[in-house]
C-alpha cells in the first residue's frame, strides 16, 4: 500500500472528509546538501501499476536533478518489508528511503520505536502539510505510543486509496447473469455463478484479502463511530457485537455456499489478481493499487464500483514514504519525496490510474482513471474510507491471517474466530 520535494506555490490537493481537489505545484529545485552518489530506494509496488511507473519517473527526474547521483533501487515484497522492517531499520544496512504500510500496527510500532526518522520539519518546510488534507494525515502523524491521527510526521503518502468491487464484463455476458447494483443482486448473482460452475470470487487466504473480504461485511452494518472506536480507540471494540457477528457469520457462510474456494485457504494476493487478469474469475474486490495494472494486462472488458449497500469501505491515504533513522542520506530522501509530489509525477500517477493528491485536474485525460478518481470522490465525501483491519494493534495482521484461514477451512467456528481476534486485539491495544 510515499513521497515529496519541492516548495508549494499554491495548495494542492484534498483528499479524505472531501473531493479529491487537484491544483498546480512548482516552486524552486531544492538540491540536496548531501554529497552522497547513491541514494538506496525500496519499495514493493509492481512495475505496471500506477506507482510504479510514477515512481520509476520520478527516479529518472531525480537523478537529472543531481547529477552524479544514482538512485539504487531494490525491489522488495510487502510480505518481505512487513516481517522484516524492523530488523532491518535497527542495523547499518537500512534503506535511505523506503514504501512502508501505514497504521499503528506498522509505521506507528516503527516511530514508537524510534526508527523512523521525524519529519516534521520537512514536511512544513516543502509544504507536504499542506499538500495534504487532515484525513490524508492521519496516517502520516504518531504520537509516542504509535497511534495515528497526532503527533509528529513520520512518513508521506503521495497518493490515496480505496477498495472497489471489480467486475469481469464479459463473463458476467457469457454467463447471461447481470451485473449487480445492489447487495441482493451481488449475492444473486454470484448463486447464479455457483449454478454454472464457476467460483465467483478471486481470493488469497495467505494474506490480506480474505480478511478484508470479511472486514467489509462488517463494515456494511458499522458506522463511523464503530471504526473509530476500532482503528483509534475511541472506544471499546466488541468483537461480539452486530457487525463482527455478521462479517464472520457471512463469511463463513459464503465459502460453505461457494462464492469463495477452500483451495484459496493458502493463495496469495498476486495469485487472485492474476486469477482475474487471466480471465478466471468474474468479480474480486481489493484496492486501487490494482486498477493501473489491470488496464494495462486485463485483456476484457471490465469494470469497478463501490461496494453496493455500505457507506464505509477499507481505504486511506496510501502507504508511507518513511525515511529510517539510520538513512545515511536523508537529504536525498527528501528531496526524492518531494518530486513524487510534483505535478509532474502526480498527473502521471492520475492517468496511469493511480489516485493523485497533488494533480492538475486537466491534465488527467484517462476515461478510466477519471472513473476511479470520481468513486474515490464518492466515498471519501460521505467520509466513508475505514482504514484496514490489521492496523489497530502490532501483530494483528498475521493473527488475521490465520484465524480468516481457520474460518475457510472450517476449522474454526464464527464465536471462536471473534474470540481469538478480541483476546489478541485486547492484549495489544493501548488500556482505557
Amino acid at each position: 500500500m510515499l513521497t515529496a520535494r519541492r516548495r508549494v506555490m499554491t495548495i494542492t490537493a484534498t483528499i479524505l472528509g472531501g473531493s479529491l481537489v487537484m491544483a498546480g505545484c512548482g516552486g524552486s529545485d531544492g538540491g540536496s546538501s548531501s554529497d552522497a552518489k547513491t541514494l538506496r530506494l525500496w519499495h514493493y509496488e509492481g512495475p505496471d501499476s500506477a506507482m510504479g511507473v510514477a515512481w520509476k519517473e520520478a527516479i529518472k527526474e531525480f537523478e537529472a536533478k543531481h547529477p552524479g547521483v544514482k538512485v539504487k533501487f531494490e525491489e522488495k515484497g510487502f510480505e518481505q518489508i512487513q516481517k522484516t522492517a524492523p530488523m532491518i531499520l535497527n542495523s547499518s544496512d537500512a534503506p535511505d528511503i523506503m514504501e512502508y504500510n501505514k497504521g499503528n500496527a506498522t509505521a506507528g510500532q516503527l516511530a514508537k520505536q524510534g526508527l523512523l526518522t521525524d519529519l516534521s520539519a520537512e514536511a512544513a518546510q516543502h509544504g507536504w502539510d499542506k499538500k495534504l488534507s487532515a484525513g490524508v494525515a492521519t496516517t502520516s502523524r504518531y504520537d509516542t505510543n504509535g497511534v495515528m491521527g497526532s503527533g509528529k510526521w513520520y512518513g508521506v503518502p503521495n497518493y490515496a486509496e480505496y477498495t472497489m468491487v471489480y467486475y469481469n464484463k464479459d463473463l458476467f455476458k457469457k454467463y447471461n447473469i447481470a451485473e449487480p447494483k445492489t447487495f441482493a443482486q451481488l449475492t444473486a448473482a454470484m448463486d447464479a455463478f455457483v449454478k454454472k460452475g464457476v467460483t465467483p470470487l478471486a481470493n488469497a487466504g495467505a494474506e490480506y484479502m480474505a480478511q478484508q473480504y470479511l472486514y467489509q461485511l462488517a463494515l456494511s452494518k458499522a458506522d463511523r463511530s464503530w471504526v473509530d472506536s476500532y482503528e483509534l480507540y475511541k472506544g471499546r471494540t466488541d468483537f461480539h457485537d452486530a457487525a463482527w457477528t455478521y462479517g464472520a457469520t457471512t463469511f463463513a457462510d459464503w465459502v460453505k455456499k461457494g462464492y469463495i474456494s477452500k483451495k484459496s485457504t493458502s493463495t496469495k494476493a498476486e495469485d487472485a489478481g492474476v486469477s482475474f487478469i487471466q480471465g478466471k474469475s468474474p468479480i474480486l474486490f481489493s484496492g486501487s493499487w490494482w486498477y493501473g495494472r489491470f488496464q494495462t494486462e486485463a485483456k476484457f472488458d471490465w469494470d469497478s464500483t463501490l461496494w453496493p449497500g455500505s457507506n464505509l469501505t477499507p481505504g486511506s491515504g496510501g502507504n508511507l514514504w518513511v525515511v529510517p533513522k539510520n538513512a545515511k542520506n536523508k537529504e536525498l530522501a527528501y528531496d526524492f519525496i518531494d518530486i513524487t509530489m510534483s505535478k509532474k509525477i502526480q498527473n502521471l500517477l492520475g492517468n496511469k490510474g493511480g489516485i493523485p493528491v497533488a494533480a492538475d485536474t486537466a491534465a488527467i485525460t484517462d476515461p478510466k482513471s477519471k472513473e476511479l478518481i470520481s468513486n474515490f470522490n464518492t466515498v471519501s465525501g460521505r467520509d466513508g474510507l475505514a482504514f484496514y483491519p490489521d492496523w489497530p494493534v502490532n501483530g494483528f495482521y498475521d493473527v488475521l491471517v490465520s484465524e480468516t484461514q481457520k474460518l475457510m477451512t472450517g476449522g474454526e467456528k464464527p464465536d471462536a474466530y471473534l474470540d481469538a481476534l478480541q483476546q489478541a486485539y485486547d492484549k495489544g491495544a493501548p488500556k482505557q
